[in-house]
């Protein structure tokens, strides 16, 4: 796979235009809420709290053009709640997109 680091900076501009200080305050919201939703998935006692959080993960990467983060979370979303492999894959695929 292979990871392009302008893609999160090419999606806010497109969304916003070239607004520097909106685009760095876009994507400091994208970072808070996807590191709340991984932490969300961390906590997940039940495979219900797992999907919920997965799928809301999968909806703010596809919003942002996040792809590997996007897949990642859809393939959590059918798996059962605390999968460490999953898990893992998350927080790298988000680590790589937000290097």
């Amino acid at each position: 796979m292979v990871y392009d680091p302008g893609v999160l900076h090419a999606a806010l501009s497109a969304a916003v235009g070239d607004d520097p200080q909106l685009i760095a305050e876009l994507r400091g919201v994208f970072v808070e809420r996807a590191q709340t939703m991984i932490d969300q998935l961390r906590r997940s006692g039940c495979d219900a709290d797992w999907r919920m959080a997965a799928l809301r993960l999968e909806g703010l990467a596809a919003s942002f053009g996040a792809v590997a983060l996007m897949t990642a979370a859809s393939q959590a979303a059918a798996s059962s709640a605390g999968d460490p492999v999953m898990l893992r894959t998350i927080v790298q695929a988000f680590a790589a997109f937000d290097a």
